[in-house]
């Protein structure tokens, strides 16, 4: 590594140097209250292919501070840019990757006029442009209720930025963030601190980085730049889906305008490049060799599926079990609807092709597969095809599941077997090899689990049913703590009386095959009445995901059931008590007239 100084105007800026000269060049910079040295976890992994420039931007580390403390306006900044572009011999276009209001720089670089020409890509990591900003803002509140609260979500996340540009507030905010950056960097951002980040200048630099907000954000300063922030630099986003600061919507704004965009989803926060500098290098790497005429990855080519606007699952691979019918067909639609590239796994390979051909017609992506969950062998091929077909999936549903009623004394040992080898087995095995896939990457995901009302609900007439959607949603408890620390969310999802076919598919244990089918009728008759369609459990499904939610109950029933649960367990049990009088009046008429041996 060499230092060198570069003179921008009135301006010293600390330039690093990383690399050989003759290998494309990337640059990177820092945002507030960072210096240049926050990168070099990242510098050091790029070092080997790549001359890696870093530079202290004005005010900050061993740059000088401009006399006016409001001499950090973007035309300032792109003056800086060019400097070092030109201090450091940069002759050809360069890969522009830029963090926080660095990024905000990167973007200003890359659409405007002054640089054109410059550079060969840009990565942008959680600092949006502001044209892009108040494009999404219009469009967010025009497009109703959800858009809105989106609108309202991020306002919240950016409460500190009136605190920074306020007069003699922000000067006092300035004072105390040094005394509590280092631990919110281990806390917060699982990143440890080091030499170098949190910086020795951090007290001086944030008090001298007000002036970014304070020159660009104000009334007159900081009004939207003129076009609409179209660029033709191919652009890579790093999404970080922990980032505090910048919520998932405001940072995917460039969507529907950047032509050339890739989309990559961190499970990290803010100081992503801290906390996960090889998953950051390693997508920096890829993306720059494929714009210096190198293949396209597969991880490049899901990042720019994924960039297409209006599809907030674009370009995702969602793996469905149990997909050909009931629950797991209408999810399967509603992410394929929403952009994801979609595995519809089933024992019925003929509902699952259906399932398919259905969603090929709307439109959507979606592949055939057949297996049976509770066979481990068939699951491990399964995710082993998955994983080299298509990818490691984003996101996981294990649905398939089967219902099963009576006495627990009149369950034979091959039928209690059967239903947890598919409730309960089933989803371990789908959550342990696909969560294994995932954890693997590097890159966060999603599992749903399937469970039921039943898990909280205790009733006589659904022993082993109940069991195993109780074990099932235990295990998701369980396994969303374990995966916490990979990024990769867990939800147990309790739907309710749904109207699938599973409302005749389930047997009655004890019964003649008569009175079983009797019963089986009047239950699906009841659930009919309901009349609660599998595809308000879809839609429930992929809010879960966006929001990352641990519990689910969808329908109404499913809401009290919990809530009793928790608040009152002995109401549960009375309340079993009195469904199961009425259970035993239908039973005894229907064994009456159909004489059922016991």
């Amino acid at each position: 590594m060499r230092d060198q100084r570069v003179r921008s105007g009135g301006i010293d800026l600390a330039v690093r140097v990383r690399g050989e000269g003759d290998r494309p060049t990337v640059v990177l910079v820092h945002g507030y209250p960072d210096t240049g040295a926050m990168w070099d976890d990242v510098a050091e992994r790029l070092a080997d292919r790549f001359r890696v420039v870093a530079y202290d931007v004005r005010g900050a580390g061993g740059s000088s501070t401009p006399s006016d403390p409001l001499d950090y306006g973007l035309d300032a900044l792109m003056g800086d840019l060019e400097a070092v572009l030109d201090g450091v011999g940069a002759d050809e276009p360069v890969h522009l990757v830029g963090h926080d209001w660095g990024s905000v720089q990167g973007w200003e670089a890359v659409i405007g006029d002054r640089l054109r020409g410059r550079f060969a890509s840009f990565t942008s990591i959680s600092g949006p442009d502001r044209r892009h900003l108040a494009r999404w803002v219009r469009t967010a509140v025009r497009s109703g209720p959800r858009g809105v609260r989106e609108v309202l979500a991020q306002a919240r996340r950016s409460v500190y930025m009136p605190v920074l540009m306020a007069p003699r507030v922000g000067e006092a905010a300035a004072r105390l963030l040094p005394a509590g950056f280092a631990r919110g960097l281990r806390l917060r951002e699982g990143a440890e601190p080091r030499p170098g980040h949190p910086a020795e200048t951090l007290a001086r630099d944030a008090r001298n980085g007000l002036g970014l907000y304070r020159a660009n954000m104000g009334r007159r300063r900081g009004a939207p730049a003129e076009g609409d922030g179209r660029t033709d630099v191919p652009v890579q986003l790093i999404v970080p889906i922990k980032d505090r600061y910048g919520s998932q919507p405001l940072l995917l704004s460039p969507r529907g305008v950047v032509p050339n965009l890739y989309v990559r989803r961190a499970p990290a926060g803010h100081w992503v490049a801290r906390s996960h500098p090889d998953l950051v290098a390693r997508w920096i790497t890829e993306f720059v060799e494929h714009i210096e005429g190198g293949p396209e990855t597969p991880g490049l080519a899901h990042a720019r599926a994924a960039a297409e606007p209006g599809k907030e699952f674009g370009g995702d691979l969602v793996v469905v079990t149990g997909a050909g019918s009931g629950i797991g067909r209408a999810t399967a639609h509603a992410f394929a609807a929403a952009g994801a590239r979609v595995v519809v796994a089933d024992i019925d390979e003929g509902g699952a092709k259906r399932t398919v051909d259905e969603i090929g017609a709307a439109g959507g992506e979606a592949h055939v597969y057949r297996v049976d969950v509770a066979d481990a062998e068939a699951m491990e091929q399964f995710a082993g095809y998955v994983k080299d077909t298509w990818g490691v999936p984003d996101v996981l549903v294990n649905n398939a599941g089967i219902a099963l009623a009576g006495s627990l004394l009149d369950t034979p040992e091959e039928d209690w077997a059967r239903i947890r080898s598919i409730n309960v087995d089933g989803m371990y095995r789908g959550s342990r090899l696909f969560g294994r896939q995932m954890v693997e990457r590097g890159e966060g995901g999603h599992i749903v689990v399937l469970s039921s009302l039943a898990a909280f609900t205790p009733s006589p007439e659904l022993p082993a049913y109940g069991a195993t959607k109780a074990a099932v949603l235990q295990l998701a408890e369980c396994f969303r703590l374990d995966m916490e620390r990979y990024g990769i969310g867990v939800t147990a999802v309790c739907p309710g009386a749904v109207d699938t076919p599973i409302k005749r598919q389930t047997r009655f244990v004890g019964m003649a095959p008569a009175a079983d089918a009797e019963l089986r009728e009047r239950m699906a008759r009841a659930i009919e009445r309901r009349g609660f369609p599998p595809e308000k459990v879809a839609r429930a499904i992929l809010r879960a995901v966006r929001r990352d939610a641990a519990v689910v109950p969808v329908a109404v029933e499913a809401h009290v059931a919990r809530t009793i649960a928790r608040l009152s367990p002995g109401a549960t049990r009375t309340l079993a008590r009195l469904g199961r009088r009425a259970g035993d009046r239908i039973f005894t008429d229907v064994r009456g007239r159909h004489a059922a041996p016991r």
